[in-house]
């Protein structure tokens, strides 16, 4: 069977989080099955070393699937959690994180507010940034210029809609923050920071992200606030690898050549998978 078009990334996580991985390769009843380039996996990450919950991780290529991670996620896809007692498989990046909220309450800190409707809040915002952020996101990077006129102005589209997105995001903000919900790191920081902090990938492939000045200037203020104290935050930095290794990966994305399930959904006009 010939070998996935995106299997040849590097092998291991780099830089600050290669010393993470180290320090998670002992025995834990709680495993992490992951690929260090991942941002679905990064969220799941931010949430162990947020809230200090003992894991192994186990680092796979999701393009080349062992038996071990297939036996758990027949999909193949990671982040795949083995919940111990007994030892169950759970998937999907954001039911992991509410697993992990609910089964180590006692491990702070909490991400989710305890009134019912803030709670319920804080689940449309987190659903805003799967359904409408990471798509744009994609769409975004993705685009491919046509020939003529129009070349740029596609691309400029591409760029507005996912300005327009994270505009709306910020405007649900705590209006001190500095994160979310407030002072503290929550479950809507977490889902969105992984691609926060991959935001260099415009100026790198598609001529820059282009926040405008002007009337809504305020709201980019509080953007950068937020995206200031997520970069300034000790887990992003040590569970995020060296620049260079995730150059070849999102080069296939701004050339559109990418074989992810993600990849492969924004051609189709698809959401997440």
């Amino acid at each position: 069977m010939p070998a996935h078009p995106d299997a040849d990334l590097y092998p291991e996580a780099s830089g600050l989080a290669k010393t993470l991985v180290d320090q998670h390769q002992s025995e834990q009843p709680l495993k992490l099955y992951a690929g260090w380039f991942c941002p679905f996996v990064q969220r799941v990450w931010l949430a162990l070393e947020e809230k200090g919950i003992p894991y192994q991780y186990i680092e796979v290529n999701p393009y080349n699937k062992p038996e071990s991670l297939l036996a758990l996620n027949p999909r193949g896809l990671v982040p795949t959690l083995s919940i111990p007692n007994p030892s169950r498989p759970l998937y999907e990046s954001t039911v992991i994180l509410e697993y992990l909220e609910e089964a180590y309450p006692d491990h702070k800190p909490r991400f989710l507010p305890e009134d019912p409707y803030e709670r319920a809040r804080a689940r449309i915002w987190i659903d805003y940034v799967t359904s409408r952020i990471i798509p744009s996101f994609h769409r975004f990077l993705q685009y491919q210029s046509a020939n003529g006129s129009d070349a740029e102005t596609g691309l400029d589209r591409a760029r507005q809609e996912f300005l327009n997105h994270l505009k709306v995001w910020t405007q649900e903000m705590h209006p001190d923050g500095p994160f979310f919900l407030g002072k503290s790191i929550s479950l809507p920081d977490l889902v969105l920071a992984p691609w926060a902090v991959r935001l260099w990938v415009f100026d790198e492939f598609k001529g820059g992200l282009g926040i405008p000045d002007g009337p809504d200037r305020s709201i980019w203020e509080r953007w950068r606030t937020w995206l200031g104290a997520i970069e300034g935050r000790k887990s992003i930095k040590a569970t995020t690898s060296d620049t260079g290794h995730y150059l070849p990966i999102y080069r296939r994305y701004a050339d559109n050549t990418a074989q992810s399930e993600l990849a492969k959904a924004t051609r189709s006009g698809r959401g997440v998978p």
